[in-house]
Parts: structure tokens; C-alpha cells; sequence
């Protein structure tokens, strides 16, 4: 798998994980509405992520696609948060920060044990 358009929708899914799961842990519902007025502002900064870093060339990497994805999406996606009016707090930067490395890089680091385990004379 070598598609940017592949990468981006696995970046965008597991943001939206994110965000689904964050929401039904505290019980805010699991309303389109609902998901969609959280996920926003990480959604963008994903997008801001992976323009600023020329994903697409090699979606695959974890430098600098996977940087650029798990930073955007955490850290730009917070600053838009806070922006937005929505609130944000240490403890929630802090999951934040996680989730979305094991989420947005997680899968890159997959596809590459699964290419390498393929490669391997068996």
C-alpha cells in the first residue's frame, strides 16, 4: 500500500477513533453532530500536517509523513481547538498526544513489520 489517498483515509479514521472512543468514555455522546464537533479541529491540523510535511510523496514514512500527521493532528489540531472556543486541558493534551502517536504512526509501523516480514526468504 503506497496510496497517499489509503494513507490519508487511515490518518483521518484513526482520528475519528480517537475521538469516538474519547466521547463515549465520557459519556458526550455518540451523535454524528457530537463526533463531528469534536473531531474537526484535529481533522484540520492533520491536513495542515501533511500538507506542511509533502505526505503524499512517501505516506508511508514515519519521517516525515508519520510526524507530520501525528503533529498536526495533536498539535495543531489543539491550537485550532482552543481557537474554536473548545476546551482543553494538561491531562487531555496529554492522551491526546498519546492516542494519536499509537493511532497515526501505529499503522505505518505495522505496514512496515508486515512489508518486512514479507521480504523475509521463508
Amino acid at each position: 500500500m503506497k496510496s497517499a489517498a489509503t494513507a490519508t483515509v487511515l490518518d483521518c479514521c484513526g482520528v475519528l477513533v480517537f475521538v469516538i472512543i474519547g466521547r463515549h468514555t465520557h459519556h458526550d455522546g455518540d451523535s454524528l453532530a457530537g463526533i463531528w464537533h469534536t473531531a474537526w479541529p484535529f481533522l484540520c491540523g492533520l491536513a495542515l500536517g501533511l500538507i506542511v510535511t509533502r505526505a503524499w510523496r512517501r505516506p508511508l514514512r514515519l519521517v516525515p509523513a508519520g510526524l507530520g500527521a501525528w503533529l498536526g493532528a495533536a498539535v495543531a489540531g489543539m491550537v485550532i481547538r482552543v481557537l474554536a472556543g473548545q476546551g482543553t486541558a494538561a491531562a487531555f493534551i496529554a492522551v491526546t498526544l498519546a492516542f494519536l502517536a499509537l493511532f497515526l504512526l501505529g499503522w505505518r509501523v505495522a505496514a512496515h513489520a508486515v512489508g518486512a516480514a514479507r521480504r523475509v526468504p521463508g
